[in-house]
């Protein structure tokens, strides 16, 4: 039997007291009960990375993440790093370096780079990789999503 709970979390600013059941995962919940339809569920197991968010400082597959979990939490979806309407200038820099293709595994790619960045405004090309090793791509090839990477750095103090 599956029981229901109330969970607060701070999501791009915002406070969301959501009554969910104990069963759902924050992915569900971003993107079914608050319309943050940026968080993508793909494998649904913790493999592809395209379900990324950051949560109170740490890239996590929110897919893996139950959001009875995120009690309490800050989280940040693609949703959240648009500043004033613009593209973040990490998103920005996606689009400069095309690496922005089919766009399914892209909101993941950047919250995983988001995080790094985060904690290592000038990481290596294999930081980067490491960094982004949670996260599947079947159209780029992985090089115009570091070099975006590295762009986005550049512009960090």
């Amino acid at each position: 039997m599956t029981s229901e709970v109330r969970v607060v979390m701070k999501v791009n600013g915002t406070e969301y007291h959501v009554t969910t059941q104990t069963c759902r995962t924050l992915a569900e919940v971003l993107r079914e009960d608050l319309g943050l339809l940026g968080t993508k569920i793909g494998c649904n197991k913790g493999e592809c990375g395209a379900c990324t968010v950051i949560m109170n400082g740490r890239s996590v597959t929110s897919c893996l993440v139950l959001a009875v979990q995120a009690e309490g939490a800050i989280i940040t979806t693609i949703e959240g790093l648009a500043e004033g309407g613009k593209p973040s200038p990490l998103e920005q820099a996606f689009v400069e370096e095309g690496a922005v293709q089919c766009g399914f595994c892209t909101p993941g790619m950047v919250m995983s780079a988001e995080a790094l960045l985060a904690l290592n405004p000038h990481p290596s090309e294999a930081e980067i990789e490491t960094a982004l090793e949670g996260n599947l791509c079947r159209c780029t090839g992985y090089r115009k999503i570091v070099a975006a990477v590295q762009k986005a750095s550049q512009s960090r103090e």
